[in-house]
């Protein structure tokens, strides 16, 4: 909404009446994979709705008599202001953040299930390998930290790497129709970063 050049208080508004409008019109019953991806949907429906706010320019007061639902808007304006300015489209950066999620999600849930084999700090002291472009000398720093041979660092990295790309093929199958659309989804995540 900010990306549009409203106002921090004009954009609340907006996410409040898309949101509110969004859930009465009871689109979330026609949701179903087969008929494409959530998000896209959120997107497409989104324009909608700023295309025809821009059509009636100002005819609803700030308000309305709508009892609003809190959202912390003071978070959202700050990380708003910390953004770089570059040129990507409000619709890029939906595709990003979506991206960064899902890959939070599933960072959340090898985090539990480590937290939950008792495996926590093994976790906090890895997980800066789960990204192919670790350095590798650093495994001999990790294993003397953790009181391990090189070889079984090596070795807890290569197994958090499995679980890590199990879970977000997991994630991803959440989100998708048939199982063939997995692969394709996850090339869709790479090049949301590339652009």
């Amino acid at each position: 909404m900010r990306r549009q050049g409203n106002s921090p208080q004009e954009a609340e508004d907006l996410t409040q009446e898309f949101f509110s409008r969004f859930l009465e019109s009871h689109a979330l019953r026609t949701v179903s994979p087969q008929r494409g991806r959530f998000r896209s949907l959120l997107l497409a429906s989104l324009n909608h709705f700023l295309t025809n706010e821009w059509k009636r320019a100002g005819t609803l007061k700030r308000g309305g008599g709508i009892r609003f639902l809190s959202l912390d808007q003071a978070a959202a304006e700050d990380r708003y202001r910390l953004e770089p300015v570059n040129d990507l489209t409000p619709e890029k950066i939906f595709e990003r953040r979506w991206a960064l999620t899902l890959l939070d999600q599933v960072l959340t849930r090898l985090r539990d299930e480590c937290l939950a084999d008792g495996k926590d700090s093994l976790f906090d002291r890895l997980r800066g390998f789960l990204s192919d472009t670790s350095d590798p000398g650093s495994y001999a720093e990790a294993a003397a930290k953790l009181g391990a041979s090189e070889a079984a660092v090596r070795q807890a990295v290569r197994r958090l790497r499995q679980r890590y790309r199990e879970l977000m093929r997991g994630e991803i199958a959440q989100t998708v129709s048939s199982p063939q659309e997995i692969d394709e989804e996850i090339q869709h995540l790479f090049t949301v970063f590339a652009r």
